[in-house]
């Protein structure tokens, strides 16, 4: 049986063109992608529910008259929801518009142009698939484009698209600002937390951010598909924009799930497995998956923000002080992504998998 490289993903078939094939007949898509008991779990999509994410506006955060109380509101994002939105940002409309359009134009051109930026083994950037780790996975209804933004010098141009022929200066751009605001929102976590903020942010220094862009192609069987399986993301915070008004993202929130519907002009923001370990438990990480839609393809972009390559990951030490014990184990980064790759997405298993044994026995109690 194949299994995965370290780092990497076996090869599948390419979703959009699956789509294409089976949107056309009434033949039953493939029984690796068959997923009914997963995509029958009940949704709450009670729109007063949904908007009930918090949403943390940025200028408030800016304007020293309003700044104490968002920070406390973004603080409480951070520990009840793990989400939130984030409005008045500063990222400019223009910004934002040309990239979801390079997005769409990119997604749309033939399966063979798109290919030329396929992944190659052992690498997770460009096109395809990640966290396939053997033949008899169930598969995501979705394809992926994945990029390393930052630092710069860290970039691979090899899977830079040269079309459309804006790409390259929009996802630029797009990622300057994306580090803008999500320094921001660092500075104001370590106040929240009560950490220095320079110490906090150097943490992060240089930046460290990479994107996934993910296509998911309408399925006629929407109804036993997952168009990305319940999982958490690995990194410090991730910015979500939707590429266009077609919304599947679902967070997992006391046991059951619950549709978000994106603002418009807003971005999503959720904490990583690396914030709450860092927070030592204060901010929680949450399950999240998306769904796709019978009619409708749906596009979004993920920016992910790490911490610097030699970090260790591990509580903070003056949080660990305050709490009287460390509620996870501490390792280098580098360590902590290749456990993370090792396995298939698998909800909160990662993070959960961290935690000390004092941790979890208080976790049982």
């Amino acid at each position: 049986m194949a299994h995965a490289e370290a780092g990497g993903s076996l090869p599948v078939p390419n979703v959009q063109a699956l789509a294409q094939t089976y949107n056309r007949s009434d033949e039953q898509i493939p029984e690796r992608y068959i997923r009914v008991e997963e995509a029958a779990e009940e949704v709450i999509i009670d729109h007063g529910i949904s908007s009930a994410i918090p949403i943390i506006d940025v200028s408030k955060l800016l304007d020293p008259d309003s700044s104490k109380e968002e920070c406390a509101k973004l603080g409480s994002a951070c520990r009840q929801w793990g989400f939130f939105q984030v409005i008045n940002h500063g990222v400019p409309n223009e910004v934002i518009s040309n990239f979801r359009n390079d997005i769409t134009e990119f997604f749309k051109q033939p399966l063979e142009s798109k290919k030329a930026y396929s992944m190659i083994p052992g690498n997770l950037q460009g096109y395809g698939q990640h966290f396939v780790v053997s033949e008899n996975q169930k598969l995501d209804w979705a394809d992926l484009f994945s990029l390393v933004l930052r630092p710069v010098d860290s970039r691979d141009m090899r899977f830079w698209p040269s079309h459309p022929p804006s790409f390259r200066n929009s996802i630029d751009r797009y990622s300057s600002e994306a580090a803008k605001l999500v320094s921001c929102l660092l500075k104001f976590l370590a106040v929240d937390m009560g950490v220095e903020p320079e110490s906090f942010l150097g943490i992060f220094r240089g930046q460290p951010q990479s994107m996934r862009m993910t296509y998911y192609p309408p399925c006629r069987q929407a109804d036993k598909v997952v168009g990305l399986s319940p999982h958490t993301d690995r990194m410090g915070l991730t910015l979500l924009l939707q590429a266009n008004d077609v919304q599947g993202l679902q967070i997992r929130k006391d046991g059951k799930w619950i549709a978000i519907n994106a603002l418009d002009g807003a971005f999503i923001v959720n904490i990583g497995d690396t914030l709450e370990i860092l927070s030592n438990g204060r901010y929680k990480s949450i399950e999240h998956r998306a769904m796709v839609h019978p009619t409708r393809e749906r596009m979004s972009a993920a920016v992910f923000h790490a911490v610097c390559g030699n970090a260790t990951v591990g509580p903070l030490p003056e949080l660990v002080k305050n709490d009287g014990e460390a509620r996870y184990s501490s390792m280098s980064y580098m360590d902590f992504v290749k456990r993370f790759f090792a396995a298939k997405l698998d909800g909160r298993g990662h993070v959960e998998s961290l935690k000390s044994s004092y941790s979890v026995e208080m976790d049982n109690a």
